[in-house]
């Protein structure tokens, strides 16, 4: 499987186009990276830029983004709102698919050996990358910025993992950058109707981790028995926010970064925001996201707002991004896009192009003398069907007082039909990639071509004995949809079943044909055995939904 790894570096330059434009072709010119996201701020005169790839590819362009970066910037000229160190001032690496964070810690030291061997930049590694448990905090790596980079390089205690330990031209030139390692970090910013820096940073220190200093009643800060300085700590662990001004929009905005937002989440941030503001006589009127954001984080966001209406999740991904994206604001500032904006979306197309067109489109292409798409993907379209009425009985239950008792399970229910439903619209295209590998296969040189076709014929069967499975959960959806939902869809859960059923029976078929091409007597009987399973239970399951409606029907 294909290792993804996501690299975001943040250059000093937020306002000359010229300059970003060079910095970001320097990704585009690299083969095997893919340029997610370019979010210049002219404020902060900093450029957060995404890109993702394989890890060859990746550090490749990295190391391109920090020489350019370095040719064109002057840190010595530089001026802007947000902390910086050079040039290019972080260019952390985070895990996507298949790669872990050691091996993203890894890449963060070996780019790091070859920009401090061949630039001369200095550089420190940061975050999970860390060479030293006292570089892991990036606020404690960049203490002082960029300014106090001439006091500190020198000293043992501040020498750099790579790269030269001394002030000349042409470190002042560049600067220091910062390599890491993290997990995916949220760069989120709340946004206040006033222009008065105090308003968001007194909201910003009372929101993060580390909090404020603690004052007793003189206003002097309060030190423990040792004699340190003593805090209040802050609302949200893994949280980072200072406040500052929005010149181009006339406001000031509580700048977070949220470094693992499975543990503090947007909506929990964007929620205690607008209450501390209310306290202060203040509004929030929106928030962004810099750069890219993961899709769980945004349905996440839309669940709690649903449960705070009284509502379930149970619908379209599209519809619960819509919902995440109006209640957290997100598009104050510009339209929030989801593919551009969700790394989930913008690194591909959420379907495959099966999928996306239109009915009569995909009916057109089947009944054509193409061998694929055929029975197998229609299988799966029906399985998705059945998926998607099924969630349709719940939602047309919502709001009605004799169903009120039954709606926790329903929702539930509504959520995994969802969820089944997409699954099986991606199994649409997987079948007919199957396919295609199975034709590509038998193009093999003659000494492996056996081999080739004989793997490819088993990826061929596992699409349709995976769409099996899934019909199987449809059909328990449709089921528990028959059972307890909107008794005016009735008959929606009847056709729930049938298409359930259809999709098993149908991806039944194709796996029984595609066992006829493999010599593997061990798989085929595993095969042959575990669809068996599924076929009857699947059967047994329709039988159960239409006994069901049948007996609703004649209530009627």
């Amino acid at each position: 499987m294909r290792k993804l790894v996501e690299c975001v570096p943040n250059i000093s330059e937020g306002r000359n186009r010229e300059i970003i434009d060079a910095v970001v072709e320097e990704i585009c010119s690299t083969k095997g990276a893919t340029l997610l996201d370019v979010d210049p701020g002219a404020d902060t005169n900093r450029t957060v830029i995404t890109f993702v790839g394989e890890p060859d590819p990746v550090v490749e362009a990295a190391f391109k983004v920090i020489k350019k970066a370095g040719e064109l910037i002057d840190m010595s000229q530089h001026k802007g709102a947000h902390a910086r160190h050079g040039a290019t001032d972080v260019c952390p690496f985070v895990p996507v698919a298949n790669i872990t964070m050691e091996e993203c810690a890894q890449l963060a030291g070996k780019l790091g050996a070859r920009v401090g061997e061949e630039l001369e930049i200095p550089i420190y590694l940061y975050e999970y990358a860390a060479a030293m448990p006292e570089r892991k905090n990036l606020a404690q790596v960049r203490q002082g910025e960029y300014e106090a980079l001439s006091k500190k390089l020198g000293k043992p205690e501040w020498k750099p993992d790579f790269g030269l330990n001394e002030w000349n031209q042409r470190v002042a030139k560049t600067g220091a950058t910062n390599i890491g390692a993290r997990e995916f970090l949220i760069a989120y910013n709340v946004n206040l109707n006033s222009k008065m820096k105090s308003h968001a940073h007194n909201i910003a220190l009372n929101i993060r981790e580390k909090g404020r200093w603690a004052r007793g009643e003189d206003g002097k800060i309060r030190r423990d028995a040792q004699g340190k300085k003593m805090r209040n700590q802050g609302v949200f662990k893994e949280c980072k926010a200072v406040g500052w001004v929005l010149e181009e929009h006339n406001l000031s905005q509580i700048s977070i970064n949220l470094t693992n937002h499975k543990i503090t989440s947007m909506h929990q941030v964007f929620d205690e925001c607008c209450r501390q503001a209310q306290e202060k006589g203040l509004r929030i009127t929106g928030s962004e996201v810099v750069g890219l954001v993961p899709l769980d984080a945004i349905l996440e966001a839309a669940d709690y707002y649903l449960k705070k209406m009284g509502i379930g999740s149970g619908y379209p991904q599209e519809e619960l991004i819509d919902i995440a994206v109006r209640s957290l604001g997100l598009d104050d500032f510009n339209p929030f896009d989801p593919q551009k904006k969700i790394i989930e979306y913008a690194i591909g197309e959420r379907f495959g192009p099966l999928a996306q067109q239109k009915v009569s489109a995909f009916c057109d292409q089947v009944s054509t003398d193409s061998p694929a798409p055929g029975g197998g993907s229609v299988a799966a379209l029906c399985g998705s069907l059945s998926a998607s009425l099924a969630a349709m009985v719940v939602n047309l239950s919502e709001g009605k007082k004799e169903y009120r008792d039954v709606m926790p399970q329903l929702r539930e229910n509504a959520a995994l039909a969802q969820r089944l439903k997409d699954d099986l619209l991606l199994d649409i295209d997987r079948d007919t990639e199957s396919f295609n590998r199975v034709m590509e296969a038998f193009k093999a040189p003659k000494a492996t071509r056996k081999q080739a076709v004989e793997e490819a014929n088993k990826g061929a069967t596992l699409v349709p004995l995976k769409v099996m499975e899934r019909a199987l959960e449809s059909l328990k959806t449709a089921l528990l949809s028959a059972q307890k939902g909107n008794k005016n869809s009735i008959s929606d859960a009847g056709v729930a079943g049938w298409c359930g059923l259809a999709a098993a029976e149908g991806a039944y078929l194709n796996v029984k044909i595609n066992l006829t091409g493999i010599f593997d007597e061990k798989f085929k009987q595993e095969i042959r055995e575990k669809s068996g399973i599924l076929i009857k239970n699947a059967q047994q399951l329709n039988a159960q939904v239409q006994e069901v409606v049948t007996r609703e029907l004649e209530k009627l």
